[in-house]
């Protein structure tokens, strides 16, 4: 029963020592504190801040340099947030994927043009040919 106790205070004291810190809200001091944000990049989202606040983590990731998908699953591991949301890597992955999905299918309307027009022309050339 002790044991169980002590592993419950533990677990709130573990709680409370990892508060979140919200990238729209903190001050510079505790955006350092967050494991990998440095001064740096504290100031460099304090700046960004100024223009606006950040909607979500892709506005986020899109204006301040230095933090990308990787850097950000990072801090949000570490605590920080965006309006309160952690950082969702599906999210940001999707408008990527999307955009892979247009390229790849670009290709291969780009690949399979030739082909479509060798066919005409040689089905061109076919009917065009003497008759014996």
């Amino acid at each position: 029963m002790l044991k169980k106790i002590l592993f419950i205070l533990a677990m709130l004291c573990a709680s409370i020592s990892f508060a979140a810190t919200d990238a729209n809200k903190g001050t510079a001091a505790e955006l350092d504190a967050v494991k990998g944000i440095g001064p740096s990049i504290s100031s460099k989202i304090i700046e960004e801040r100024k223009k606006g606040d950040f909607k979500d983590w892709n506005d986020l990731i899109g204006r301040v340099k230095g933090i990308g998908d990787k850097n950000a699953a990072k801090f949000s591991g570490q605590g920080l947030t965006v309006n309160g949301e952690a950082y969702k890597a599906d999210a940001a992955a999707a408008p990527a994927a999307a955009k892979a999905t247009k390229a790849s299918k670009k290709a291969d309307a780009k690949a399979s043009a030739p082909e479509a027009s060798a066919s005409a022309t040689s089905a061109a050339s076919a009917a065009s040919a003497p008759k014996k």
